[in-house]
C-alpha cells in the first residue's frame, strides 16, 4: 500500500511539472530507507537441454537448496521460484510412464517426475515456459494434476504455474484448473493463474507471471488465448501491470514477475515499462549469469552477464533481474534488503553469497548440504529407465554431433544435416526417390550427441574437445555409440514428416523466413537445417530478399536445379519441388508460412496427431516403412527415420558417420 500511495504522489509532481528526483539530481527514492526485510531467493529455469547433465547433478543442486533454506541467517526468510520449462518430450518427461517410476510416483502421466522433482525441491510458483505445452494444453494438465494409483497419491504441482498474459479459460483442457488471482501459493497448488502471494518470515511476497507473446508460434497452446496480440513490449507490460497493481493493493509491496521470454534483452527492456516490480526472475534464453566470485560449472566457458543485472522501472525504482543457465547445472542465490516501503536496497548485495551456485562437489561441501532424499528417489527411478535406453544401440559416429543451441540456431551443424538428411531419405522410401529437398527447424534439435571434454585444471571451455559420445560402464555400450537414449534427448518432441509440394518462389518464401531472425546474438528456433538443397543469404538485406542464391540438388550432390541467382528467381516462379518437413513447420510453428502454399494438399508419413492438429491422421506409410520397427518411436516421425538411416548407412563401427563440424565459413549447405 505504502508504495501505491507513494505512486499517486509521484504523478502529482509529474503533473504540476516537478522533476522526479533521477531527474534532479536529488538522492533516488530507491535509496531511502533501512532494511527492514531480507529476502533469500533461490531460482532456476529451463530444465529442458542435456537430459544426462540434468539428471547427473540434481542431487547436487538438491543438496545446495538445503543447505541455503537451512541456513541460520536467510534460511527462514528462503522462497523457491521457476521461470518456467521445467519438463519437455523426451526420456525424462516420458519415462513416468515405465512401471519403476510408477512405483515412486503413484502414477504413470508424463512430466509427473519433473513436477516430482520441483514439490521436492520446495518451490512455490513457477512461470508457464512454452516447454511445458510441447505436448499440448492436455499433458499439460495432467502433469500438474493430482492422481492415485494402487493406493499411492501423486499430489500434483505442489505450486501454481503463473502467467498474466495468457487466458487459460478458453482452453477446455483446464476446466476446472483455473485458480483465483492474488491468492496464497498453497490454495493455487495445481492451479493456472496469473498472480500469487508467498508468505515468506512473515512478509507477503507478491509474484506474478509471464510468458512469451510468441508463445502460440512455438509450442501448441491449444485454444490458450495468448496477448497481447501485438509483439510491442509496452503492450506486454500493459498485460501483466493490472495483476501488480491489483497485488500491491492487497498490502503486497514486493513483487517478483517470472517471465519466460525467450531472450533475455526483451527482459531487461521490459522492466523500463513496470511499475513496483522488484525482481524480474528471467527464462528461456539460458542466459548464463554470474559473478566473479562464481564457479563456472565443468565445460561451461563464461558468465555471459553480471548477477545480478540492474536496471530501473518506470517511476526510476531498481530493479533487480537475475537468469541462470539451466538443467540444474546452476542454483541462483539473490539475498537482497528491502526497505520499509518495499523498495529494493541495493548496497544488502553481497557478491560472496549472490550468484550462480554451480552444482558440483566442491560447492556441495563448501555450503554442507546434502542432497534431498525424495530427488534422489525419483532420480534413480528415471534414470534405470533411461540406462535401458542409452543401452539400446541404432548406429555409430566417429565425431561430435553438433547439437548446441549456439549452434543449430546460427548455422548449418553436422547433426543437423544428418537429421535432416534422414528425413529426405526416409521419405523417399516411401515415395521411390520423387522427394527433392528436406527442411525443420533448428530448435527442434534440443542437444549435442556427444561431449565436450576440458582438460584437467582448465576452466576455459574454448579449450574443450568436442568428442563422440564416451563409452558407458553403467550401459555397457563403446565409444561412438549413437542409441535410443541420445534420439530421444536430441530430437525430443519426434515430430511427425510431412509430405507436401511447394513451387520455386514458395520455397525461397519459406527460406527467407527460416533466416529473417538471425542476427548477432540472437538464437531463433525457426532457423533451418537443411537437405538436398543448399542456399546463400545476406543477414543485412531487406526483409525478403535475404536470399541471394538457392539451388536443388540431385542424389549426387551436384546442381539439378537453380532457383535463385543474386537475389532473384530464374525461371518459372511456378515449377513445383516435393519436401518433406515437420508437422511442427507445416502446422504454422515457429511462424513458418506454410498456410499461404498455392497447392495445401500433404501427405502426413504419420498417423495420429501432431503439433497444432485436433484430428487423428490415418497411418499413410503405404506399408513402405524401411522396416526397422523401432518400438520406441512410431513410424514416420523424425526419430524413427534418423533411426533407421542410421541402421542402414551407419549400423556399425566400421561405417560410422565421420563429418567432423565445421565453423560456419566453411559451411557448404547455409552460407553467409
Amino acid at each position: 500500500m505504502i508504495k501505491k500511495l507513494f505512486f499517486l504522489l509521484l504523478s502529482l509532481l509529474l503533473i504540476f511539472g516537478c522533476q522526479t528526483p533521477h531527474q534532479s539530481g536529488m538522492k533516488d527514492y530507491s535509496e531511502a530507507g533501512p532494511v527492514v526485510f531480507t529476502l533469500q531467493l533461490l531460482h532456476f529455469a529451463d530444465i529442458d537441454g542435456n537430459e544426462e547433465i540434468a539428471l547427473s547433478t540434481v542431487d547436487e543442486f538438491s543438496a545446495l537448496v538445503n543447505a541455503f533454506s537451512q541456513d541460520s541467517m536467510y534460511g527462514p526468510s528462503t522462497l523457491i521460484l521457476s521461470s518456467g520449462d521445467n519438463m519437455i518430450p523426451g526420456p525424462r518427461f516420458y519415462a513416468a510412464e515405465q512401471s519403476p517410476v510408477r512405483a515412486v510416483t503413484g502414477s504413470n502421466e508424463p512430466g509427473h517426475v519433473d513436477i516430482g522433482f520441483l514439490n521436492a525441491l520446495g518451490v512455490r510458483a513457477s512461470a508457464v515456459g512454452n516447454h511445458e505445452l510441447d505436448a499440448g494444453p492436455g499433458e499439460f494438465a495432467d502433469a500438474i494434476s493430482s492422481e492415485e494409483k494402487k493406493g499411492v497419491v501423486f499430489p500434483g504441482s505442489l505450486f501454481p504455474y503463473l502467467s498474466a498474459n495468457l487466458d487459460f479459460s478458453t482452453e477446455e483442457d483446464f476446466k476446472g484448473m483455473i485458480g483465483e488471482n492474488g491468492k496464497s501459493s498453497e490454495e493455487l497448488k495445481g492451479k493456472l493463474s496469473a498472480s500469487t502471494v508467498a508468505m515468506v518470515n512473515g512478509e507477503k511476497i507478491g509474484i506474478v507471471g509471464a510468458s512469451t507473446p510468441l508463445l502460440h508460434t512455438i509450442t501448441n497452446t491449444g485454444d490458450i488465448t495468448v496477448k497481447p496480440a501485438s509483439a510491442s513490449i509496452k503492450d506486454l507490460a500493459g498485460e501483466i501491470q493490472p495483476f501488480v497493481d491489483e497485488l500491491i493493493g492487497q498490502g503486497a509491496n514486493k513483487i517478483i514477475l517470472l517471465s519466460h521470454m525467450q531472450q533475455i534483452a526483451i527482459e531487461k527492456e521490459l522492466a523500463g515499462y513496470l511499475r513496483g516490480v522488484d525482481i524480474i526472475v528471467a527464462g528461456g534464453s539460458n542466459t548464463r549469469m554470474g559473478d566473479k566470485d562464481d564457479a563456472l560449472f565443468e565445460g561451461d566457458d563464461a558468465f555471459a552477464e553480471n548477477y545480478p543485472y540492474i536496471t530501473k522501472d518506470a517511476d526510476n525504482n531498481p530493479v533487480c533481474l537475475v537468469n541462470v543457465d539451466g538443467d540444474y547445472k546452476y542454483l541462483g542465490r539473490l539475498v537482497i534488503g528491502f526497505s520499509q516501503a518495499g523498495i529494493v536496497n541495493l548496497g544488502s548485495l553481497k557478491p560472496e553469497i549472490n550468484g550462480a551456485w554451480a552444482s558440483t562437489a566442491a560447492n556441495v561441501q563448501k555450503t554442507g548440504g546434502q542432497p534431498i532424499g525424495r530427488v534422489i528417489e525419483l532420480r534413480d527411478a528415471v534414470q534405470s529407465v533411461i540406462n535401458a535406453q542409452y543401452g539400446n544401440v541404432l548406429g555409430y559416429t566417429l565425431v561430435y554431433l553438433d547439437g548446441r543451441r549456439s549452434q543449430v540456431r546460427t548455422q548449418e551443424t553436422n547433426l543437423g544435416n544428418l537429421s535432416a538428411d534422414a528425413n529426405l531419405w526416409y521419405a523417399n522410401q516411401l515415395f521411390d526417390g520423387i522427394v527433392d529437398v528436406s527442411l525443420k527447424n533448428g530448435g527442434g534439435i534440443r542437444t549435442e550427441i556427444g561431449a565436450a571434454i576440458v582438460p584437467p585444471g582448465s576452466v576455459d571451455y574454448a579449450e574443450a574437445k568436442l568428442v563422440p559420445p564416451p563409452a558407458s560402464e553403467e550401459t555397457g555400450v563403446g565409444e561412438g555409440a549413437i542409441t535410443e537414449g541420445h534420439l530421444r534427448a536430441t530430437l525430443r518432441f519426434d515430430n511427425g514428416l510431412t509430405l507436401l509440394s511447394v513451387t520455386a518462389q514458395e520455397l525461397k518464401i519459406l527460406l527467407e523466413h527460416a533466416i529473417s531472425a538471425t542476427r548477432k546474438g540472437a538464437t531463433p528456433g525457426q532457423f533451418p537445417q537443411i537437405g538436398g538443397m543448399r542456399f546463400v543469404f545476406d543477414a543485412t538485406a531487406s526483409a525478403g530478399s535475404r536470399i541471394q542464391e538457392l539451388v536443388v540438388l540431385d542424389n549426387q550432390g551436384g546442381i539439378k536445379d537453380s532457383l535463385v541467382k543474386n537475389g532473384q528467381i530464374q525461371g518459372d516462379p511456378g515449377r513445383r519441388f516435393r519436401m518433406v518437413t515437420l508437422n511442427f513447420l507445416a502446422n504454422g510453428g515457429d511462424a513458418y508460412p506454410f498456410d499461404q502454399l498455392s497447392d495445401p494438399r500433404r501427405i502426413n508419413l504419420y498417423e495420429g496427431k501432431g503439433y497444432g492438429e485436433k484430428m487423428d491422421y490415418p497411418d499413410a506409410n503405404l506399408d513402405k516403412d524401411p522396416g526397422m520397427n523401432n518400438a520406441f518411436s512410431y513410424t514416420g516421425g523424425e526419430q524413427d527415420a534418423l533411426a533407421e538411416y542410421l541402421k542402414r548407412f551407419h549400423g556399425t563401427k566400421g561405417k560410422a558417420f565421420n563429418l567432423a563440424e565445421t565453423d560456419h565459413g566453411e559451411d557448404t549447405r547455409i552460407r553467409y
